[in-house]
């Protein structure tokens, strides 16, 4: 690997880092598409590489945001314990049935969810809340925290992006998890489950360990700013960033 290529997989480490750990989704979602994209890397290589990624991420996180006690214990462990016999299966599903729908698959997740995201966090949206009241639902059993945490296994280990990106809206829409708690509680999940799926990576040799080097330091020092910079912005505007990024990296792989 070359110095350039080096220096730029440490931005880019930096960027998802530090935007994975405010919203948090692990970065995942945004350094796996750069491998894809910029460096037109295997999508199983991809996949593994971007996981181990993604464990740097949300213990780099987790360090920061236990300090802030904006973590809800009870629910990251239910969901990351859950989630750890998919993650094994994740894994098996990306060696048996990784193929050019990867890139489809991927896209197409990402741009429902942005567009769902952005829907439900724009400024007209704010506008008719305040013209109606909206009746108020309960949250669903903490059972159900059981599958979600195994559905969350299976797609980080898969798509290698950690599942974050969809954790972090069904805990606010669904559960109704204030966004920061939300976000921190996530990235526990994360560290829990991504662990095991990049032990299984490992054993079936999917990991770029140069990719890992220079990325890794680069979310190292992103998801330390991200812990900062997430006491400052508002949760609306948490999830309109995400919105918008997760349309725009969907989009962009259509045409990949």
């Amino acid at each position: 690997m070359d110095i350039m290529t080096g220096l730029l997989l440490l931005i880019i480490g930096i960027i998802a880092g530090g935007y994975g750990t405010i919203v948090g989704a692990g970065g995942g979602f945004i350094f796996v598409p750069a491998l894809l994209i910029l460096l037109d890397m295997d999508p199983v290589i991809a996949a593994g590489s971007g996981l181990v990624i993604v464990l740097i991420n949300s213990f780099t996180g987790v360090l920061g945001y236990a300090k802030q006690k904006k973590i809800n214990y009870k629910i990251a462990l239910t969901i990351g314990i859950s989630a750890l016999p998919g993650a094994l299966l994740g894994v098996w599903l990306l060696q048996a049935y990784s193929s050019q729908y990867f890139y489809v698959i991927f896209a197409t997740i990402l741009v429902g969810l942005g567009i769902f995201l952005f829907s439900k966090n724009s400024p007209w949206e704010g506008k008719l809340l305040s013209k109606k009241k909206q009746p108020e639902r309960n949250a669903p059993k903490d059972a159900w925290f059981i599958p979600l945490g195994l559905v969350m296994g299976i797609l980080s280990s898969y798509l290698g992006i950690g599942g974050g990106w969809l954790l972090v809206p069904i805990l606010i829409y669904v559960f109704h998890v204030p966004t920061h708690r939300a976000a921190a509680t996530s990235i526990l999940s994360l560290c829990l489950y991504s662990l095991i799926g990049v032990l299984s990576q490992l054993y079936y040799s999917n990991i770029d360990w140069m990719t890992v080097v220079f990325g890794g330091t680069g979310v190292i020092l992103g998801a330390n700013i991200g812990v900062f910079l997430s006491q400052r912005i508002p949760g609306k505007v948490i999830l309109q960033m995400l919105s918008v990024v997760l349309v725009i990296i969907g989009v962009r792989m259509y045409f990949q």
